[in-house]
């Protein structure tokens, strides 16, 4: 079992308090991978808008000015 600190005092967690923690890990890592997939699935859809607009004939400046990239 996991250690707690209970107002200053050390102690093992009870088999109900290490329920709700072991819970409360697996959301929060399923919410930090769900966060990390959206900001690669940004960073993706930006650099295709990048390549769609190279193709219509636009340079990097105004790719970047359309954008608001650097």
């Amino acid at each position: 079992m996991t250690k707690i600190n209970d107002n200053g005092i050390d102690r093992e967690m009870t088999t109900a308090e290490q329920a709700e923690y072991d819970a409360w890990a697996i959301t929060a890592q399923a919410e930090a991978v769900a966060q990390e997939e959206a900001r690669q699935a940004a960073i993706a859809a930006k650099e295709s808008a990048k390549a769609k607009l190279a193709a219509l004939g636009l340079t990097e400046e105004e790719i970047n000015a359309i954008i608001g990239g650097v």
